[in-house]
């Protein structure tokens, strides 16, 4: 008798949530209620509200963050066509060794040049980070990453030495919006010294801004050796297409 209340009750709370999506009253990116306040809401175990915010997420409604709570989700035809891919799990995928190392690291108001970069008012406060990806020990990849710390307030004390900051992201922050910039540049004397190539040497650049709900959340800039990396993209007359980016 338990176990049909709690499938009706949670069908019950999964209608009501769904409606209030739907409806546009809670758009891409917003907060749903923790099962702490839906529970008591509803006055039903917690149990029954995780039921049916499991079945939301199955139903590519809601997008549930350990540690952070759940989000409405981005609908299908609003997500980019280059996917936001974790640099550390690709590595690994391909079969080889991973290990990153933080260059640098600053909590500070974000200069003019950066404000800009973001699409934020002036005195900002950000993380700016630079950061080394190695595959099999070689540099693969040179971050340079600007963090809205008004977006993402936790950052401010995470070191990333256990986690890089794009994997820490993608576990905590949804994000509803992004865009992606791709070109060709010649590695200038920095770039080419982080990477242990020649100066002016082919090289891509991604340049990605993430947004969750309108709020910046980060840039970043990935610098790949043009030889190391390859943008994949696969697509039918239908209109549909998958992009990979292969290191």
């Amino acid at each position: 008798m338990d176990s049909v209340v709690t499938r009706a009750g949670s069908a019950k709370i999964r209608r009501t949530l769904e409606q209030r999506i739907l409806a546009g009253d809670w758009p891409p990116g917003h907060r749903v209620p923790s099962e702490l306040s839906l529970t008591s809401q509803y006055g039903c175990s917690r149990m029954t509200v995780n039921k049916a915010l499991s079945a939301l997420a199955a139903a590519g409604l809601i997008v549930r963050r350990r540690r952070s709570g759940s989000f409405v989700a981005s609908p299908k035809s609003q997500e980019t066509v280059l996917e936001i891919h974790d640099i550390k799990a690709e590595i690994i995928a391909s079969g080889k060794a991973y290990r990153h190392e933080v260059r640098s690291r600053q909590v500070r108001s974000a200069t003019a040049v950066e404000v800009r970069r973001l699409a934020l008012g002036p005195k900002t406060e950000v993380l700016a980070l630079v950061v080394r990806h190695f595959a099999d020990g070689r540099p693969l990849v040179l971050e340079d990453r600007l963090i809205n710390l008004g977006a993402v307030p936790d950052a401010a004390a995470e070191t990333f030495v256990a986690s890089p900051p794009g994997s820490w992201l993608l576990e905590r922050i949804p994000w509803t919006e992004a865009e992606h910039v791709i070109r060709a540049i010649s590695a200038d004397a920095n770039i080419a010294r982080q990477l242990g190539v020649p100066k002016g040497t082919a090289c891509l650049l991604i340049e990605r801004m993430t947004w969750q709900a309108g709020t910046t959340i980060t840039n970043v800039r990935l610098v790949y050796p043009g030889e190391s990396h390859r943008l994949i993209a696969r697509f039918s007359p239908a209109g549909g297409t998958r992009a990979v980016a292969a290191p």
